[in-house]
């Protein structure tokens, strides 16, 4: 693949990034705290936010799984929107997970 095509995949996964955690934003912060969810599956779990998030990330995980296996056994199953979707979902898990491990150092 060209640099310039590259980049162009780059540059719209960033903006998708942004548009993607903004809109979940509003649907998932409670009291202004973005990491409210994995705060309170957490305290209901008993477990960190860290490892609830995990938890709910491992979906997201079998969605990229299946991906790799259909490129393999079906790649006519792959389309722009569903690898958008799934590779997007998976990216988005680990800058929360960046977030809450930043917020956690910060605290300690």
């Amino acid at each position: 693949m060209k640099a310039e095509e590259f980049n162009k995949i780059l540059e719209e996964r960033i903006q998708k990034i942004k548009a993607v955690l903004a809109a979940k934003a509003e649907e998932y912060a409670s009291n202004g705290d973005r990491l409210y969810n994995f705060k309170e599956a957490g305290r209901k779990l008993g477990v960190t936010p860290e490892k609830a998030l995990q938890g709910i990330k491992v979906k997201h995980d079998v969605s990229v799984d299946d991906l790799i296996r259909w490129a393999e056994i079906s790649p006519d199953k792959l389309t722009e929107e569903i690898i958008n979707e799934k590779i997007g979902d998976s990216i988005n898990y680990l800058i929360l997970l960046e977030v809450l491990l930043k917020e956690r150092i910060k605290k300690d």
